[in-house]
């Protein structure tokens, strides 16, 4: 949290700001001006420090106060009257999150803070990834070889092994008193519900994947989806060209549809949706999703989507619809050849996932 002493800035009501204590002046050389090597521990203090709010984010008002900072942390004098024009801040935003600012969120998150410090080396290679996960169906295969003891969470061990596994990635080695100092302060940057431990959720956020499959272009916009769109989906979650969605490949799916709806989530809610998905979609039982049973569902998603209106409501709507899917393609069916035909009995939305 930010001392009491500091006062807020709000650029576009103060283009005069008073300011006394800069925070990020403490990280810098005072004969060069340039930054310090900032270690684990210190980054975590100055994520919590602009982090107010306890989002997992710096934005808005808090992206105003580190930026302000950050440029004036240069300056050796403690308190003073600093004169930035809106136009001058606004100019030097613009172009600093053109920088970091790299899944154009208007935002910066723990991992793009880490490529804008100093970081200790062995630190930010953590965060930076040469070789990314390409998809959720590689992050659940990620997950299943970490999380060892198959609890459904990654826990400080696990967090250790996974930690030296990304090390030796870019052939760096650390110290078992580093590892236990890198999975600590892991813990306390993404551990959101303080547990000691990761949930699925939260280690989608140390491991982002390079893609989720759900959000490409074609789920955009006002066109339904071609046979072509269905049939490439299929394609993106069947990696083993078998015929058939399933293990993490099944996984990723939902990993991905639960990136849409929910912030947090864990491998409970994966399989609690996968339970629904298999019940309500699975027409032959045999535990996977094949192309004819992935099309019933996108054909759901694409109904409930091209039909609401107000974009803040269609992803929970689809959840709903998830949860209903056959009640949903039998609507669906009827918007295409206005036949009455008696639907099924939907099963009834569930609590698990807060609404």
């Amino acid at each position: 949290m930010a001392d009491s002493g500091q006062s807020t800035i709000d650029i576009s009501r103060n283009k005069s700001i008073n300011y006394c204590a800069n925070y990020l002046r403490q990280y810098r050389d005072l004969t060069t001006g340039d930054f310090k090597k900032i270690k684990a521990s210190q980054f975590m203090d100055v994520w919590n420090h602009y982090d107010e709010d306890g989002n997992g984010f710096i934005d808005g008002k808090e992206l105003n106060n580190f930026l302000f900072e950050l440029v004036t942390s240069v300056t050796q004098s403690d308190c003073g009257t600093e004169v930035i024009s809106e136009v001058a801040f606004d100019d030097a935003k613009t172009l600093f999150m053109s920088a970091f600012d790299e899944n154009h969120d208007g935002k910066i998150d723990i991992r793009e803070l880490a490529q804008l410090l100093p970081m200790e080396e062995k630190f930010l290679l953590l965060f930076r990834r040469d070789h990314p996960v390409e998809s959720s169906v590689e992050f659940m295969q990620t997950w299943k070889q970490y999380d060892i003891d198959h609890s459904g969470y990654i826990e400080a061990d696990e967090l250790k092994k996974f930690l030296r596994h990304l090390l030796k990635q870019s052939n760096r080695e650390a110290t078992e008193d580093e590892l236990i100092c890198y999975a600590e302060t892991i813990l306390k940057l993404f551990d959101r519900n303080n547990d000691g431990k990761l949930q699925l959720s939260e280690m989608a956020k140390l491991l982002p994947v390079k893609e989720n499959f759900l959000c490409r272009p074609m789920f955009k916009g006002d066109k339904a989806l071609t046979k072509e769109d269905l049939d490439r989906v299929f394609s993106l979650y069947d990696r083993d060209k078998n015929g058939t969605i399933e293990n993490e490949e099944l996984h990723g799916f939902l990993k991905d549809l639960m990136d849409l709806i929910e912030e947090d989530y864990n491998t409970e809610d994966i399989e609690d949706s996968k339970r629904v998905l298999l019940e309500q979609c699975d027409l032959n039982r045999d535990g996977k999703i094949n192309k004819n049973e992935l099309t019933m569902l996108l054909m759901s998603y694409d109904q409930v989507r091209l039909n609401t209106t107000d974009p803040l409501n269609w992803k929970l709507k689809f959840l709903r619809c998830s949860y209903n899917m056959k009640q949903c393609f039998f609507n669906c069916i009827e918007c295409t050849s206005e036949k009455k035909e008696k639907r099924p009995t939907a099963i009834p939305f569930g609590s698990n996932f807060g609404c």
